[in-house]
């Protein structure tokens, strides 16, 4: 599909791929990585420009190492890729399930309940620290801080004790209990080898009224996250991203993946963007978010 002026005209608004492309792992694939090289000489693509998180762009990588002439984009709501501060689509998702939290406000105050609000981030905490700051949480639970099931349900107790009645607990859906408190449930792999999440946000909600006896409700967000109208700032990122991409196709800067430094759009090697995840600014989660539980 050729992708010239005409044919991205109105895109900007919208998310997600306009070309039917979709996460996939040719390594797990009889023949994945030849097809792909064959497909690319068929086609006489000089360059791809692979745009994803840590699994499209890891496979990028080995792809750049087998001959493949290849640039990258960071391009994650989970914003968990090293050398870059953020990646396009983190803070459209932040802004969708701070929104969500705003609402689901009003339903705990009006009937006194805990509120379980489950976000995405399988092994970084970034969209629930940040969600969970802007929305006024009670509680954030992450990947990176394995959380004491007794001491969410104490604190929750303290704040109940003090007159209020209504709490947003936040929880990364990659979100684990302290080894030996609480057993979860095994759902398998996918073809990256990651473990299948979904159902903290409802086994914790079961625990919570449990030990409280606290009505508990659940809400988890999923792929609303993931959809929609980009932010503003999304918006502008991408573009100054697609700007950086194609420059570095024309200079031949192939191995390399363009990303934000501070105010600026530099070139990194791909290795040392999928080399090792980014986790959560442990300052901002201790000495910020954690100031405001109860």
């Amino acid at each position: 599909m050729p992708l010239n002026v005409a044919a991205m005209r109105g895109s900007l608004p919208r998310g997600g791929t306009l070309i039917g492309t979709s996460r996939t792992n040719p390594y797990k694939i009889d023949g994945g990585p030849e097809k792909v090289q064959a497909n690319l000489q068929e086609l006489g693509i000089d360059a791809l420009i692979a745009i994803g998180g840590e699994d499209t762009l890891g496979v990028a990588n080995k792809l750049h190492q087998e001959g493949v002439a290849v640039v990258g984009v960071p391009k994650t709501i989970d914003n968990d890729l090293s050398a870059t501060d953020v990646t396009f689509g983190f803070d459209t998702a932040v802004q969708v399930a701070t929104d969500a939290i705003d609402r689901l406000h009003t339903t705990a105050e009006s009937h006194d309940r805990v509120m379980v609000c489950e976000v995405m981030g399988r092994h970084a905490g970034h969209i629930a620290l940040h969600a969970g700051i802007a929305g006024g949480a009670a509680m954030i639970l992450v990947p990176e801080e394995p959380f004491d099931i007794d001491d969410v349900c104490e604190r929750l107790k303290h704040r109940h004790a003090s007159g209020r009645f209504a709490s947003i607990v936040v929880v990364a859906e990659g979100a684990a209990p302290k080894a030996g408190t609480l057993a979860l449930q095994d759902k398998g792999l996918d073809a990256f080898g990651h473990v299948r999440l979904g159902g903290i946000g409802n086994l914790l909600a079961e625990e919570i009224e449990a030990r409280t006896g606290f009505e508990t409700r659940v809400t988890i967000l999923g792929h609303v996250q993931r959809g929609g109208t980009p932010t503003a700032y999304d918006r502008v990122l991408s573009t100054r991203f697609g700007i950086a991409a194609i420059d570095a196709v024309h200079d031949g800067a192939f191995g390399q993946m363009v990303a934000l430094k501070g105010a600026d759009v530099v070139r990194v090697p791909l290795a040392d963007a999928v080399g090792e995840l980014k986790t959560i600014d442990r300052e901002l989660y201790h000495h910020v978010a954690e100031v405001f539980w109860g």
